[in-house]
C-alpha cells in the first residue's frame, strides 16, 4: 500500500493534487492540465487513491476524480514539528543579525 508520503514525492502527483482540490476533475481534464498521456494521469491517480488521497465518484459513463484531504491532516502535524524549529532557528538567526547591526552602526557612530 502508498503512504500519503510517497504520494506525495512525485511533483506530477503533487500537481494532480492542486487541481483536484480546486475541483473534481475527469481523466481528460487532468491530461490536458498536467500535461501527460491518459495512461500517465492514470498510473499517477492509482497511486493517489491507494495513498487513500483521492476519491473516484461514477456518474453515468463517466469517472470523477476528487480530493479527499483528510490523510494530508497526518502529513500535517509531522511538518508542523519542522516548521516550528524553522521559525525557531530563523527568528534566533534575526535577533543575531539585529544585533550584529546594531553593533556595527555603534562602532560606525564612534568613528
Amino acid at each position: 500500500m502508498t503512504t500519503p508520503y510517497q504520494a506525495l514525492a512525485d511533483p506530477t502527483r503533487r500537481l494532480i493534487l492542486d487541481l483536484l482540490r480546486e475541483r473534481p476533475r475527469m481523466v481528460g481534464d487532468l491530461v490536458e492540465l498536467v500535461g501527460i498521456s491518459q495512461p500517465g494521469v492514470s498510473k499517477q491517480l492509482r497511486v493517489l487513491r491507494e495513498a487513500g488521497l483521492v476519491r473516484v465518484r461514477q456518474d453515468a459513463q463517466r469517472r470523477w476524480y476528487e480530493l479527499n484531504a483528510e490523510p494530508l491532516a497526518e502529513v500535517h502535524t509531522w511538518l508542523e514539528t519542522y516548521k516550528r524549529a524553522w521559525e525557531d532557528r530563523l527568528d534566533r538567526l534575526d535577533s543575531y543579525l539585529q544585533d550584529l547591526t546594531s553593533r556595527e552602526s555603534g562602532e560606525t557612530d564612534h568613528d
